[in-house]
């Protein structure tokens, strides 16, 4: 049988060998050249993210305040004398004329003297007339409270049926509330007049007495119903005509007084709601300022600077039965309301930065952050408003590093 012959040779056979070994040679530098630049790639930046939005801003002053007792009443010795222990402590409850706050025993040098003797009479004629003045001006209130609540009927009556606006029904709902807390003073004022009344009355019979006895023992009772706030003079002892012995109040009838900066001060208007936080309960509770004092005053912060201030009053809304624990210098953190604006652009505030004098911020576009200049208005602290530079649904980098530049690649946190 013939033998096949061999195949003819090929001299590029070789050559397509060593071409195989050169093109995986390539392949695999390729691959580690891709590995190494995949590996220096910079990973994306987790970031923190918020969507602007559209709504409605309240810009608030944020300051601290305390509580007071809006009518206090200091109850002092109608004349020289000595002042027997008192009993009552703080927080002890007292009744308008019936309480007996103190017993002094009048000094019988003042009985034979003429000249103190025309001094009470003259304090009798003085306080009639603040008695007079009282009465008038008690009702001049509860005819300005009678026509806040017939206005008030008539506007809730219109706001019904949507004939008037929201921030209209608010504005007389205000008023009605000032009216009553005006006719509130009103009273207060009346019985605290008769009770002058009544103690130079007191000091004046015992004038004709030439002898110091029980009956011309001076008994001062309290001028209202409250609670004992605070006993200044609880020891038995001679005190002076005129001393503070012990103040009384009702602790449930309290205002609010917030130190504010002057320029905040004149953008506060009478009537803003203020919320009031931090006050040892649950819940913030509710006010409205009442009066924004037309005198400032300097006082020198933490850091030493001198600031000029203006107290900022404001009364209580809330029910009693939802802060009874509250009482007399309690410490609050009030907010209160500077302006309100309505169906504005918002941003968080930490999203915005100034970088060269304008409002800059970062706006997530994909993968990557785009920084975009803004213009801002007003802002609340948490919350800002945005003039122009967003629209709403966009997403914003909240509180951005020094890694977070133009083009960065961020991936956003889950909110």
């Amino acid at each position: 049988m013939a033998e096949s012959a061999p195949p003819p040779f090929d001299p590029t056979a070789g050559d397509d060998h060593q071409r195989r070994r050169h093109g995986w040679r390539y392949a695999a530098g390729a691959l580690l050249l891709a590995l190494i630049v995949v590996g220096l790639w910079p990973a994306a930046v987790p970031v923190e993210t918020a969507t602007v939005r559209r709504g409605d801003l309240i810009v608030t002053v944020n300051e601290e305040g305390i509580t007071q007792v809006r009518h206090r009443y200091v109850v002092s010795a109608p004349a020289s004398g000595h002042l027997r222990r008192i009993t009552l402590k703080p927080g002890a409850p007292v009744i308008a004329g019936e309480t007996v706050l103190a017993v002094l025993e009048p000094t019988g040098g003042d009985i034979l003297d003429r000249r103190s003797r025309a001094q009470a009479e003259a304090r009798v004629r003085g306080a009639q007339s603040q008695v007079a003045q009282a009465e008038a001006q008690r009702q001049r209130a509860v005819a300005a409270l009678d026509f806040a609540r017939s206005e008030a009927t008539r506007q809730r009556a219109l706001a019904q049926q949507n004939l008037i606006a929201q921030q209209q029904l608010d504005r007389v709902l205000n008023q009605e509330r000032i009216a009553a807390q005006e006719d509130r003073a009103a009273t207060f004022a009346a019985q605290v007049a008769q009770h002058e009344l009544e103690q130079a009355r007191a000091v004046l019979d015992r004038g004709l007495s030439p002898a110091v006895d029980p009956a011309a023992l001076l008994t001062l009772t309290s001028p209202v119903s409250g609670r004992v706030l605070r006993v200044l003079q609880e020891s038995s002892r001679v005190v002076t005509s005129g001393m503070a012995i012990l103040e009384v109040g009702d602790p449930t009838d309290l205002e609010v007084r917030v130190e504010v900066l002057s320029r905040d001060g004149v953008a506060i208007a009478p009537g803003a709601r203020m919320w009031l936080d931090h006050w040892g309960g649950d819940t913030p509770l509710e006010a409205r300022v009442r009066w924004v004092e037309p005198a400032a005053f300097t006082k020198v912060s933490a850091l030493g600077v001198e600031e000029q201030r203006v107290n900022v009053l404001g009364d209580l809304i809330t029910p009693v039965a939802d802060r009874a624990s509250l009482g007399d210098g309690y410490r609050i953190e009030a907010r209160i309301e500077r302006a309100r604006l309505e169906n504005v652009l918002i941003a968080p505030a930490g999203a915005l930065f100034q970088r060269d004098d304008q409002w800059t911020t970062f706006v997530i576009n994909g993968g990557t952050v785009e920084q975009r200049e803004v213009q801002v208005g007003l802002t609340n602290g948490l919350e800002t408003e945005v003039v122009s530079g967003l629209a709403a649904d966009e997403r914003v980098v909240v509180y951005p590093g020094d890694r977070i530049i133009h083009g960065t690649r961020v991936t956003p946190l889950v909110d």
